[in-house]
């Protein structure tokens, strides 16, 4: 079968190949024909070692499809049902998940250093245990998330990683309050999605930053009240909050030093998000005082900070409603063998989302 193939970490491009196997097919098991994927930040930073990933590696990690194979065991699944894919599932016995934090659990990221790929000349691994830049794919069944049949592929692909991520940061972490201002900083697929995430909460204000004047536009279509250049913020701070600060700050990057500037953004006793998904070696740093004196919450939200089965049904609830826009979101399709085409439109910044079809 087809599959992108990252050999090497610091490459920046990817080979499609066509001799590429899943494998891990068993008991607990299911295989998916992978019908639409969506290229996320998160694949690009394993590509360069942001994120710890083994290589070579299939990337790919924000998928839909249907199951096409059901090991021994598994129950509540079928052969033709429309899947998305969790690629961080909860095993429901840990203390974690005991506690109802069901996106704190470890036991996914254990599917990240077993192979589920090989090559004749080796075994292959899928970016956090998935990989859905390839035709089909070997995942335990609880990565495989039923959707209705109203859902399309790409839209539930979506749902799958960069939505939930960034509606759930709004929603279950910073719990924005009605009223209240916030800034967004870094507007690409989970930006857009936090700014949504705070419209529904009934933010009065929501301030988009981001370099790249195409997604500044996008951020005003999407709920976005005023959105300007990085280089902008003070003035937009010193505006809007009469130089307070803002009552929410999301970090949608993933860099200590965009960080440093959302909690210099963030009011007294506010709160900073932090969304993006950084480096194992980039520290934030912070003074001891005005940690004390400033009172700020400094929230990490990792995968929307909530069970991620409830936040898949509640995105599709709101989209079926109209409430949220997510066709919107996929500005670029490329097929499978366009895929170096999608990661310039990632680094450029010229796409929120862009749907590989597979």
């Amino acid at each position: 079968m087809r599959a992108a193939v990252l050999h090497e970490i610091g490459q920046d491009k990817l080979e499609v190949l066509d001799d590429v196997e899943a494998v891990g097919f068993g008991p607990g098991k299911v295989r998916i024909r992978v019908r639409a994927t969506g290229l996320c930040h998160s694949d690009v930073s394993a590509m360069s070692g942001v994120l710890p990933q083994p290589a070579p590696f299939v990337p790919g990690h924000e998928g839909a499809g249907e199951i096409v194979g059901i090991g021994d065991g598994v129950t509540g699944l079928s052969v033709g049902q429309r899947v998305l894919l969790c690629w961080l599932p909860a095993c429901g016995s840990c203390p974690a998940c005991k506690r109802g934090q069901t996106q704190l659990c470890l036991a996914g990221f254990v599917n990240a250093g077993t192979p589920n790929f090989k090559r004749p000349g080796g075994d292959v691994f899928g970016f956090a245990g998935t990989g859905t830049f390839a035709e089909e794919v070997v995942v335990d069944a609880g990565c495989a998330v039923p959707i209705p049949d109203d859902v399309p592929f790409d839209i539930a692909a979506l749902i799958g990683c960069g939505v939930t991520t960034g509606l759930g940061a709004a929603i279950n972490t910073a719990k924005v309050e009605a009223g209240s201002s916030v800034a967004v900083i870094g507007c690409g697929g989970v930006g857009i999605s936090a700014i949504q995430g705070a419209k529904l909460q009934g933010a009065a204000q929501i301030v988009a930053v981001d370099p790249v004047g195409s997604r500044r536009e996008a951020a005003l279509r999407f709920g976005a009240t005023e959105a300007v250049a990085p280089d902008a913020l003070a003035d937009a701070r010193q505006r809007i909050t009469g130089g307070e600060g803002f009552d929410y700050v999301f970090e949608v990057v993933g860099r200590s030093a965009t960080a440093r500037t959302a909690y210099e953004t963030t009011r007294r006793g506010g709160t900073l998000c932090v969304v993006g998904a950084g480096a194992l070696d980039d520290f934030l740093q912070l003074n001891m005082f005005e940690l004390f004196f400033d009172e700020k919450r400094i929230l990490p939200s990792m995968y929307g900070g909530g069970d991620v089965l409830r936040s898949y049904e509640r995105a599709i609830a709101l989209w079926r409603a109209g409430r949220i826009d997510l066709a919107s979101l996929i500005t670029h399709r490329v097929p499978l063998a366009g895929i170096n085409e999608a990661l310039e439109q990632m680094r450029t910044g010229v796409a929120l989302r862009t749907c590989i079809e597979i």
